[in-house]
């Protein structure tokens, strides 16, 4: 898909990596790109082409509504989200569910929402914006992990289901970028703008999945191991 002339919107597009996915988009000739979050009038609007939208992943009319209001869409990134740093074990029910119906349930009823468009327009492109943590739990990560993990299975069954509707479906997966939702957390981090680089130089490319940094390459090589390589021994070995 070429970028250049291309009709997008970026859910949590006012911070981080949503809004170096915008940028990223207009530098690439995005004809028109549809800035959503939950507060729009906190976006930049200072170029003419962005558009902002109201689209909260919990307020299913707010989906709706944005989804009427984008209809031209020809790509589509889904790059808003929440981190509770709930412990699976000791965190509150609710707040896992919370992670579960934001990334999974949400995320889902975007792409439901703006499927028909991306249909009627012969197609395009549809960005999931994953996690390293699709395929790994790390201390302190429990709720998020699980979240992610179903993300992105949810991910490779759109991308089946949408197969024959000249739709590509893609998924991004990174450690950490130096955004709002990784402050405080002493380890390293990547430039959110390299995020928005890669996935799109894979949607030009055509690729069904993006790994944009060192850790998301090791864990994923991993996984075909020993889950002890990532892991460590079990307790007593």
């Amino acid at each position: 898909m070429d970028i250049a002339g291309s009709i997008a919107l970026v859910t949590g597009a006012n911070r981080g990596i949503g809004r170096c996915f915008v940028d990223e988009l207009l530098a690439r000739g995005a004809k028109k790109v549809y800035a959503a979050a939950r507060r729009p009038e906190l976006i930049d609007t200072s170029d003419s082409r962005i558009t902002p939208l109201r689209l909260d992943l919990l307020d299913q009319k707010s989906i709706v509504d944005a989804a009427a209001a984008a209809q031209d869409v020809t790509l589509l990134v889904n790059n808003a989200g929440i981190a509770t740093g709930a412990q699976l074990l000791t965190g509150d029910l609710d707040t896992i569910r919370l992670e579960l119906e934001t990334h999974l349930f949400g995320t889902l009823q975007v792409i439901r929402a703006f499927v028909p468009a991306l249909t009627s327009n012969g197609g395009g492109a549809m960005v999931n914006v994953l996690s390293v943590l699709s395929w790994v739990a790390t201390e302190g990560t429990g709720s998020y992990a699980v979240a992610k993990a179903a993300e992105w299975n949810m991910t490779n069954g759109v991308r089946l289901e949408l197969a024959g509707q000249k739709t590509l479906v893609q998924g991004v997966h990174l450690g950490a970028a130096d955004t709002d939702i990784m402050a405080g957390r002493d380890v390293p981090k990547i430039d959110p703008a390299d995020v928005a680089r890669a996935s799109l130089d894979g949607v030009q490319a055509g690729a069904v999945e993006v790994l944009v940094d060192e850790p998301s390459r090791f864990v994923k090589a991993a996984l075909s191991g020993d889950p002890a390589e990532l892991y460590g021994p079990p307790p007593g070995n």
